[in-house]
């Protein structure tokens, strides 16, 4: 969305906040046309309260901000709940995982992706396995896959100095960084953990949907929390190899981890579990070394730490994602909307706006030319 918003305005609807004695929007500006907005609501509210307010938030907004026509954009379905009544010039749906199969999904996502379905114009999809999952059940689905800020990764290549709390860690540091939740394999971090204690792990991130008793405890794995996007490549630096220790379920059946070429970029060498997004293309290609067993996950990390400055290794790093990035992806992405807005006939208002939802509680984003 930064990069929609070089060209349009944005405004990101966010989860809401229930802490308020009375409904309100918190409009944050990260730049002169992108605005993230908060609603803040009072705690207490039904589910149907919930989508009420909200929709009178949104729509007051848009009058506010002078919003006409917009495109609509979702990150999830149950963002309809408070958006249907919403005209739009389009509607995209930005599929960037398969939602139902998370823990604690809502009941009804499962058919509120049916109907956005039905009334998106053109589908997304953050991965190739669920580009498959998803390409019959519309006839316009386009296959996006994590793509990476190339240069911004790759300067962890040039740090030489180490970072807050992960300075006092031991070498070798075995890193991870992402939300930990169900998706994660804990049972192979102990293993890993149990097996080499020289090794040092290390967590980047928030948890969500576990509980911090599920977590192994060693002394050698290191749960560091979430921390600054802008400090990645500093943490990254301080890292002998990378590591994506994702369980086999349903939550990580259509899963493409961003980390993967971001890890890469960053000089480091990765393992991963056989996330089917990753075996293909990453491991096929040599890049990532791939491991389905924690015995085989050990040895996998003490054979690719040596290579961690590589110039071999960087160089076949660099010629794979020189054909990667965001600022290509959004062309593209921008290239078919714009055939949606435009090419709707003379009666469409030539001031298209976009309005993306989020993928937890259903947020939204609107942006307009």
């Amino acid at each position: 969305m930064t990069r929609c918003s070089g060209t349009n305005r944005v405004f990101y609807w966010e989860e809401p906040v229930f802490e308020a004695p009375a409904a309100f929007v918190e409009v944050r500006e990260v730049n002169r046309k992108l605005k993230v907005a908060v609603p803040h609501l009072p705690s207490g509210l039904t589910h149907a309260e919930i989508n009420r307010v909200q929709n009178f938030l949104v729509q007051e907004l848009m009058a506010q901000q002078v919003v006409r026509d917009p495109v609509l954009w979702y990150y999830t379905p149950l963002a309809l709940d408070f958006t249907r009544s919403i005209p739009g010039s389009a509607i995209v749906y930005d599929c960037m995982d398969e939602l139902s199969a998370f823990r604690g999904a809502p009941v009804g996502l499962r058919a509120a992706e049916a109907e956005l379905f039905s009334r998106a114009d053109v589908v997304f999809t953050g991965g190739k396995s669920l580009y498959e999952s998803k390409r019959r059940q519309h006839n316009s689905v386009h296959c996006f896959p994590s793509s990476i800020d190339r240069d911004f990764f790759a300067s962890a290549r040039n740090i030489r100095t180490d970072i807050g709390p992960q300075a006092r860690i031991p070498h070798p540091r075995l890193g991870f960084c992402g939300v930990i939740d169900e998706r994660m394999d804990l049972d192979l971090l102990a293993a890993i953990a149990d097996a080499r204690p020289q090794w040092h792990l290390i967590l980047l991130g928030p948890v969500v949907k576990i509980s911090d008793s599920d977590l192994p405890r060693r002394q050698n794995i290191h749960y560091l929390g979430q921390k600054n996007y802008q400090l990645l490549p500093e943490y990254f630096a301080g890292w002998d190899a990378g590591l994506l220790p994702f369980a086999r379920n349903e939550s990580t059946r259509y899963i493409s981890p961003t980390k993967t070429p971001e890890y890469l970029a960053a000089g480091l060498p990765v393992v991963s579990t056989p996330i089917t997004d990753v075996v293909d293309p990453y491991g096929i290609n040599g890049l990532v070394r791939i491991a389905s067993s924690p015995e085989v996950f050990g040895r996998a990390i003490e054979a690719v730490m040596p290579s961690r400055n590589s110039p071999a290794r960087l160089t076949d790093v660099d010629r794979h994602l020189c054909h990667l990035s965001w600022d290509s992806t959004w062309r593209e992405m921008a290239h078919l909307i714009s055939e949606l807005v435009y090419g709707m006939g003379e009666g469409k208002n030539e001031q298209a706006a976009s309005v993306r939802g989020n993928t937890h509680d259903g947020g939204i984003e609107c942006s307009t030319t």
